[in-house]
């Protein structure tokens, strides 16, 4: 099967997802298109690295993936194609790749360097799509590209490490209103070794990962009914810890983005200790 995954911040108000679909199926007519999203907040790198991150694993290797967020080339902003875990992703190089990888050496990288051989009308997204179906029919990453072996890192809202404490920012907030951070569980069991922690922002405290949402039921002489609206955290499917509120509902009883205060950008800790 040859699978082309979309993610991009264009939206389904207008004509482009259509139209970038249209032409990979005028470019490969044996394409099979399937949209991951299109409801990128605009230029968000690191929420378009987390949806691509959470999703990409889930398709066939071999799959392509083409992510159309900041695209547009310029001298600060060149078009990067890489092999990674046996997938191929097409992006701009402004962060979004090297937050997917997270400092590990990709199995090849190259700089697109085919936009002198399409016609002067070719837009960006015209140079992804000839990409993507070369790609797609098992074309070779030379063919399209110079081979690098660097590209732009994001150091800003990175999650770090410090003595006993993990820093983290929010990246995401889901339909649910669930609030997503770049800690990953496994800086987290690396970090804290079985110690005891404490998960903290905006003046307030979590000191227990859950297993899954239901846990919160603590007490057999109350049913889960009785916890809903408390805050809860997990490390959700894509390895990232999560701050929730069971069984919340943003259009009734609010959420975590909205009951807790969190927005992008929040600050994260986890605090561990001796």
């Amino acid at each position: 099967m040859s699978i082309i995954t979309l993610t991009t911040d264009y939206g389904l108000k207008d004509h482009f997802v259509g139209s970038l679909k249209g032409k990979l199926l005028s470019e490969y007519n044996e394409a099979t298109i399937i949209d991951i999203s299109h409801h990128i907040d605009p230029f968000n790198i690191a929420e378009t690295s987390y949806i691509i991150g959470a999703a990409y694993s889930s398709f066939p290797k071999g799959s392509v993936h083409l992510i159309g967020v900041d695209i547009e080339q310029s001298i600060d902003n060149s078009h990067i194609a890489m092999q990674w875990n046996d997938h191929y992703f097409i992006a701009a190089d402004n962060g979004i790749l090297s937050m997917l990888i997270q400092k590990i050496v990709p199995q090849k990288l190259v700089e697109i360097n085919i936009h002198d051989r399409l016609p002067n009308d070719a837009t960006d997204l015209d140079v992804f799509v000839k990409v993507a179906c070369h790609l797609v029919k098992g074309g070779l990453l030379n063919v399209i590209g110079k081979e690098i072996t660097t590209i732009k890192e994001v150091t800003e809202l990175q999650a770090v490490v410090q003595e006993n404490q993990i820093k983290g920012y929010v990246i995401y907030s889901d339909h649910l209103g669930n609030i997503v951070t770049n800690i990953s569980k496994k800086m987290f069991l690396e970090m804290g070794k079985g110690r005891p922690y404490e998960i903290k922002f905006k003046n307030k405290v979590i000191k227990t990962i859950l297993p899954k949402y239901s846990d919160i039921g603590i007490s057999e002489k109350y049913p889960l009914k009785y916890y809903e609206g408390e805050k809860l955290a997990i490390f959700n499917e894509a390895g990232f810890l999560e701050i929730a509120i069971f069984r919340s509902n943003p259009d009734t009883v609010g959420s975590a983005a909205s009951l807790l205060g969190l927005s992008y950008r929040d600050l994260i800790t986890i605090d561990f200790k001796n």
